[in-house]
């Protein structure tokens, strides 16, 4: 089965907390987890990421594929490095519609 990283909540109501994990992909968010990776604090003024890198490397290594937020908070805190965005080779561009005619009102 797919593993993902991703983050999971904790902390009160409007005092949000995060922890980043790994879990089975179909698992629930606040659920079972595989692993447990750091920690992700949003109130901070500068966003606090405290992350394991030897243990982040070692499940992406194994196939764990980070979700788009757990993927920047570790580019952010230097994990993994940012992929550029490319676009496909063969990708035609976008061309103009003709302009439908107003018909005239009688």
């Amino acid at each position: 089965m797919a593993l993902k990283i991703r983050l999971t909540r904790l902390g009160d109501k409007k005092s949000p907390f995060y922890r980043m994990i790994v879990a089975e992909q179909r698992s629930p968010r606040d659920g079972k987890c595989v692993a447990e990776l750091g920690t992700v604090d949003p109130l901070k003024e500068e966003t606090l990421v405290n992350i394991n890198h030897d243990e982040c490397k070692k499940w992406l290594a194994c196939g764990a594929i980070p979700t788009p937020t757990a993927k920047a908070l570790l580019v952010k805190c230097g994990c993994i490095e940012a992929t550029p965005y490319k676009p496909k080779a063969n990708a035609k561009p976008a061309t103009p519609r003709p302009k439908k005619k107003d018909a005239k009102k009688s």
